[in-house]
């Protein structure tokens, strides 16, 4: 099993935690993670583009002028893609980019993510995560003692002062430990967490 350090809001170091091998000690599956990532960012297009053809586009019904004898090229219609105003050759409509991948194939990429943030000791574990009020500056400090800066963290349970705490903070997010995804975990360079919260990664995961 892998053996991480315990912190405490100061930065100090006051234990350590055994992490689940069938969570955090998986062989990573690069294949898979770059498939969730791709899945996710797919998922989120809202795919509403959408332009006229020439069948589409107003007018255009009538011949422009006879087929023969005016000097001009043949013309069918004024909505022909090479007139101005006419109608898009292939024109884009909405569209769903969205595409299914296994459960059992996303729970073992959010594996594999999570194993490689521990490899690269980029998995830090807090005794626990609390603040008296809502103040950006005091979330601030706890990042500067943790000496991070861009970081996703992971709580057990929704904790609304911890969440506007670190809303105004760039390159932070916040999330629960039910709503882990792949994207967040590769995105941010540190996954900042508590130990309730592995607890609760590991009850839902192993």
């Amino acid at each position: 099993m892998a053996n991480v350090s315990v912190y405490n809001m100061e930065g100090n170091e006051v234990g350590s935690m055994e992490l689940n091998d069938a969570v955090f000690g998986v062989e990573v599956n690069e294949h898979l993670v770059h498939m969730a990532v791709v899945q996710q960012l797919a998922n989120n297009r809202q795919g509403t583009q959408k332009a006229k053809t020439r069948s589409e586009v107003r007018g255009g019904g009538r011949k422009p002028w006879r087929q023969k004898g005016t000097g001009h090229a043949r013309q069918g219609s004024t909505r022909a893609p090479q007139w101005t105003g006419g109608g898009v050759v292939f024109a884009p409509v909405p569209r769903d980019y969205s595409f299914k991948i296994n459960k059992k194939e996303k729970r073992a990429a959010l594996k594999s993510a999570l194993t490689s943030r521990v490899e690269a000791q980029k998995f830090v574990v807090l005794d626990e995560l609390k603040l008296e009020a809502i103040k950006t500056k005091d979330f601030v400090k706890v990042l500067n003692n943790l000496n991070v800066s861009k970081a996703l963290v992971v709580m057990g349970d929704k904790d609304v002062v911890i969440e506007k705490s670190a809303a105004n903070v760039p390159d932070v997010k916040t999330t629960q430990a039910t709503l882990l995804n792949v994207y967040d975990i590769l995105k941010y360079d540190t996954v900042i967490t508590t130990k309730a919260a592995v607890e609760k990664i590991e009850e839902v995961y192993a």
